[in-house]
């Protein structure tokens, strides 16, 4: 089989420390190049990772056939437009667009081109997030925290949401398979209308699931509980299992060969992209799954903003 060629467009923080470390890595792929509108900028990190810097977005669309989006969420819509009219297949990080409608018009162009249009939901790939997918039928109460040491502002509620609580509501629905409706909730802002704390809970059936984050609680701790019939699962920061049972407790250790971005999810977000490219098949996170929490979220912004 012929190797995909892959290019990069947006070469800020989230490229150079979770996505490059991958793409430039892999065998069962070729890197080709890579843009950025910071020219100056993108040739030193082009250059330090001996990948050709594209002089457009269009010249390197032509040299790719799948591109990973690193750009800011306000620019998604016209460069991911402009990829998939340009033929490319893509895959975009959360959110995929700045609002629902372009989300629903990228979906439906991607679509009208038999193109391959990802959103880059890292924690759905995530080993241990896997694993405890995996015991989902049996789980009767989850609960996701997500906490941030000190980043209240300098944005606004509605950028917060999409750019970080948007990860918890996602992974939260999809560990529960996603069929979980809003059932009530508190969105606490400072008198700027910056996010502070967030805590919303769903449930279906006998099925209840919360989720949480503190923009202050000096720590950066991410964890998930599941309560199921007959053990309990804690997660840590994606790295450490811990489950009870009857019998006692269990901590599995964290695999010496396993790097922390194939923990995070993002080593096996790239490699499920390409494969779904190489393989024509569906994405884990395309059509309505790619949206699926965007629309909660902001339905919880217009909430808000109504009171």
């Amino acid at each position: 089989m012929k190797k995909l060629r892959v290019g990069v467009v947006g070469l800020g923080g989230i490229a150079q420390k979770a996505w490059l470390p991958v793409l430039g890595a892999a065998t069962d792929w070729i890197l080709q190049g890579a843009w950025s509108p910071s020219r100056e900028k993108a040739e030193r990190i082009c250059e330090s990772w001996r990948i050709p810097y594209a002089s457009s977005l269009l010249d390197l669309a032509r040299d790719c056939d799948a591109v990973f989006v690193h750009t800011s969420t306000a620019t998604h819509y016209q460069v991911v437009s402009e990829l998939l009219n340009a033929g490319v297949h893509v895959c975009v990080d959360k959110p995929l667009a700045e609002n629902l409608q372009d989300a629903e018009r990228l979906i439906e162009l991607a679509a009208r081109k038999n193109l391959t249009l990802m959103v880059g939901f890292n924690r759905r790939f995530a080993p241990l997030y896997q694993q405890l997918k995996a015991q989902s039928a049996t789980i009767a109460s989850l609960r996701m925290d997500k906490h941030r040491t000190d980043s209240i502002g300098p944005n606004d509620l509605r950028f917060t949401l999409l750019d970080d609580y948007l990860h918890v509501v996602d992974t939260a629905l999809w560990l529960t398979n996603g069929n979980a409706q809003l059932q009530s909730g508190i969105l606490r802002t400072n008198d700027e209308g910056e996010m502070v704390y967030a805590e919303h809970h769903f449930a279906v059936e006998h099925l209840q699931v919360t989720t949480s984050m503190h923009r202050r609680a000096g720590s950066q701790r991410e964890s998930v509980q599941a309560v199921t019939d007959g053990a309990l699962y804690d997660i840590i920061d994606m790295r450490e299992w811990r489950e009870e049972k009857g019998n006692g407790v269990v901590a599995l250790p964290v695999p010496g060969w396993q790097s922390t971005l194939e923990q995070r999810g993002f080593a096996g977000c790239a490699r499920h992209f390409i494969d779904c490219v190489q393989n024509q098949t569906v994405p884990e996170t395309a059509g309505e799954q790619a949206i699926m929490a965007q629309r909660i979220v902001e339905k919880l912004w217009r909430d808000a903003m109504s009171e």
